[in-house]
């Protein structure tokens, strides 16, 4: 079932406008989505492709600094979409910051699926604090690639 969902967040993080990075996510409850996020500037500001990249800018290496992005991450997306996400399940294509790590604990979200890394140690011990688990998929697998590349296709 997984497969499915995390081919779902890759197709979403095509509507992504970041210029370094482009997230999806897929929030489950039950087998049934509840919420779907990308990462990209609120829908009433400038989009980083017209914009411009201020981390890009001050050379601020990734992982740290996440409060200089103009972006709302697509996790947080996702969270937005449901007024109740506790128990559910967040499949991501990059494992969360960790803003996003405090956001879905705080939401009671019991279990996070991802495929690509990032580097923030310190949302690594929050989940592991919360007692979540977080599961690395597809990384290096022909699987992964072939995934990618059916989201670019579902999108055009």
């Amino acid at each position: 079932m997984y497969k499915k969902f995390m081919r779902l967040a890759y197709v979403a993080a095509k509507r992504s406008t970041c210029l370094r990075r482009n997230v999806g996510a897929i929030l489950v409850k039950n087998e049934n989505i509840i919420g779907v996020g990308f990462n990209g500037p609120p829908r009433i500001i400038n989009q980083c492709t017209e914009f411009g990249c201020l981390r890009e800018a001050q050379g601020i290496e990734s992982g740290t600094r996440q409060e200089i992005c103009r972006a709302v991450h697509a996790e947080q997306r996702a969270l937005l979409c449901d007024s109740s996400p506790q128990f559910a399940m967040l499949y991501c294509t990059h494992h969360p910051c960790s803003i996003c790590a405090r956001l879905l604990i705080e939401a009671d979200v019991r279990k996070v699926i991802y495929s690509e890394g990032y580097p923030d140690p310190l949302a690594k011990e929050l989940f592991e604090q919360a007692g979540i688990p977080v599961i690395q998929v597809f990384q290096s697998s022909k699987y992964y690639a072939k995934l990618k590349e059916e989201a670019g296709q579902c999108y055009s």
